[in-house]
């Protein structure tokens, strides 16, 4: 069986808008779901109720499933829906059923939420091919693999597709504001302006705003240039995982120890009268002595 990880170079075709719609709202239900610890299963059971039978989506919701409950994964009946699924969308959802991975599921729903989203409000291989990397960079997601869906996106033409092959093997090597900088039409100005050949350059697929925008942040922090390029192309923000406050235990432990202090205090207090400490209010019927700190243990 091929895996899902192993993605051929196909080309891909867009879907309609209406596509793009109900994706949005199926990832959006899943993440809804199972936030609030519905399986997965159940949740597709759920959501191919309220999807647009116009669409194809509930078919292929349906043959979701069936692969979810054969092989207990989905990215496998992902990329065997090639032509509805891009290979950027199984490759969130293959990292995600990692066992060994650290990427949630619910994060990788609302990144394919934000980007089914995006497909329908625009059409910008800039601001998509920024969006996917910075979800591969702040996720810490292989650039390899990653990248290699990328290429494949339908969003993308052959100068855009092969550009993204030749950059998965700079990258890490050349500074990234560079890497952009080098197919910006900003670069392609100075070219002219200072009477410089174009041969062996390009393509130019970035505009002059981000070729302006790469310059201004060479040598700085690549997140720098992500936040820079988010707003001024206007692409999603993409979603981060929100670490839990480790304080908000702290209360509720605080008041069991108080109350276990005031209890010890009372025992004292009692010591010190003439009369003792009275134990018999610490019986209950046909249990014995309980003891303050009996429940704490």
């Amino acid at each position: 069986m091929t895996s899902a990880r192993d993605m051929t170079s196909a080309r891909y075709t867009p879907l309609d808008r209406s596509e793009y719609i109900e994706q949005a709202y199926l990832f959006k239900l899943l993440r809804e779901r199972t936030s609030d610890n519905v399986p997965m299963q159940e949740a597709l059971e759920q959501a191919q109720h309220e999807l647009l039978t116009t669409t194809n989506l509930p078919m292929a919701v349906s043959f979701l499933l069936t692969e979810l409950k054969h092989l207990g994964v989905m990215a496998l009946g992902m990329q065997r829906l090639s032509h509805y699924f891009n290979p950027f969308q199984t490759y969130l959802i293959d990292e995600a059923e990692r066992e060994a991975g650290r990427f949630a599921m619910t994060t990788a729903l609302q990144i394919l939420e934000a980007d089914a989203q995006y497909r329908v409000e625009a059409t910008s291989p800039p601001g998509f091919f920024l969006f996917q990397l910075e979800v591969l960079s702040r996720n810490r997601l292989h650039y390899d693999r990653g990248l290699g869906a990328i290429s494949q996106d339908p969003i993308y033409d052959e100068h855009w597709s092969q550009w993204i092959l030749r950059f998965r093997k700079d990258i890490g090597l050349v500074d990234l504001a560079d890497l952009l900088f080098l197919v910006s039409e900003e670069y392609k100005r100075r070219l002219l302006a200072a009477g410089q050949s174009l041969d062996s350059k390009g393509p130019f697929l970035f505009g002059v705003k981000e070729g302006q925008i790469a310059l201004a942040n060479r040598m700085k922090d690549p997140l720098y240039l992500f936040g820079a390029m988010q707003r001024h192309l206007g692409y999603p923000k993409v979603p981060r995982l929100i670490q839990s406050d480790p304080n908000i235990e702290l209360v509720p432990q605080l008041a069991r120890r108080l109350e276990r202090l005031e209890s010890r205090l009372q025992l004292l207090e009692q010591e010190q009268k003439s009369s003792g400490i009275d134990i018999t209010k610490f019986y209950e019927k046909g249990k014995g002595v309980w003891l303050p700190d009996e429940e704490h243990k």
